[in-house]
């Protein structure tokens, strides 16, 4: 594991530690920019022209006020240009954030003025920063101002409210005692920028490793459910996939199938349902929608779990007039 520190010339430097040798660090928890430092720019020493540059100087900061001399940061603590350095850094991310003395979350997109800002920020929407939250025992957010603004414990229940992820798990037990089918939907509405790493990101959620193969896509979903499966650890017959609010990129196996499930609801109220995965072999009962998509653009506004999405004229039609009043109804 490499960590940064500041030298006496005003910068920054790379320390190699293996194991138990390991000093206390703290660690940085943002989301990615588009001109963040890298590995390769602190080897070349051209980390103060870029933008991140100054996540450093935070992070830096905050650690010599907590009297720690090393800190990590994944944009530039990792070569990534090693595809086996890689792969070792993100099956041990969990474990980095967990041994962390403290976490210092940085939100670009948060202010001090508007605190509202906070439940709206795009580190709650991205895939790697649900193990960011749940791993550190002690985490601090701070706004671009770089004044903190509350940390996991103080703002308990509004970080439930946003995530929806129980308290118990944010106060730190044991993320085996909850479901399978519980910890994916905490990361059901996340993204990453590639897909891959939506399932990468969960190897820590579910105690596992295995192998990174970018460019496999939604591959990486099925053999991250294999491996739980085939976990000793997991209590993963029975998962309960019929319970899961199901992100859209999530691949379907052979033995399963999507269903809409239509709310009820009048002509003219706004039309709601849950998109489900169902099994072949038990299939709930279900009609078949038939209908053309037409060249309109999409303009109907629908909820569909939990989240608003633009429908074409045709569809929307169609779902407002097959409709029960008083009870849902099942579509493929």
């Amino acid at each position: 594991m490499r960590l940064l520190r500041a030298n006496d010339h005003g910068g920054f430097t790379l320390h190699e530690f293996l194991g138990e040798a390991t000093p206390e660090y703290a660690i940085l928890s943002h989301t990615w920019e588009s001109d963040e430092v890298s590995f390769t720019d602190l080897m070349r020493g051209t980390e103060e022209l870029r933008e991140g540059y100054r996540k450093l100087c935070f992070c830096s900061k905050q650690a010599k006020e907590d009297n720690l001399e090393y800190f990590w940061i994944d944009t530039c603590c990792i070569d990534k240009s090693s595809s086996t350095e890689l792969t070792e850094a993100i099956n041990m991310m969990f474990y980095w954030y967990q041994r962390s003395v403290k976490c210092y979350v940085y939100l670009t997109d948060v202010s001090i003025r508007n605190h509202d800002s906070f439940q709206h920020c795009r580190w709650f929407t991205r895939g790697w920063t649900l193990q960011e939250l749940l791993a550190p025992r002690i985490v601090e957010f701070y706004s671009r101002e770089e004044e903190q603004i509350g940390d996991k414990v103080s703002n308990l229940d509004e970080i439930h409210e946003i995530t929806g992820i129980p308290t118990r798990a944010l106060r730190g037990d044991s993320l085996s005692s909850f479901s399978i089918s519980e910890r994916l939907a905490w990361a059901s509405k996340r993204l990453t920028t590639r897909i891959e790493d939506r399932s990468y990101a969960l190897l820590g959620i579910f105690d596992v490793t295995m192998p990174l193969i970018y460019g496999e896509g939604e591959k990486a979903f099925d053999r991250l459910i294999q491996i739980i499966e085939s976990s000793a650890s997991q209590e993963a017959i029975g998962i309960d996939w019929e319970s899961i609010p199901l992100p859209y990129y999530l691949p379907l196996t052979n033995d399963r199938f999507r269903v809409f499930v239509l709310d009820p609801g009048k002509i003219g109220s706004m039309i709601t349902g849950q998109i489900k995965e169902a099994y072949f072999s038990r299939p709930p009962p279900y009609s078949a929608l038939s209908y053309c998509w037409g060249l309109e653009p999409a303009i109907h506004r629908v909820k569909i779990n939990n989240e608003y999405r633009d429908i074409r004229p045709n569809l929307f039609d169609a779902l407002q007039r097959i409709r029960f009043l008083q009870a849902a109804r099942f579509y493929v």
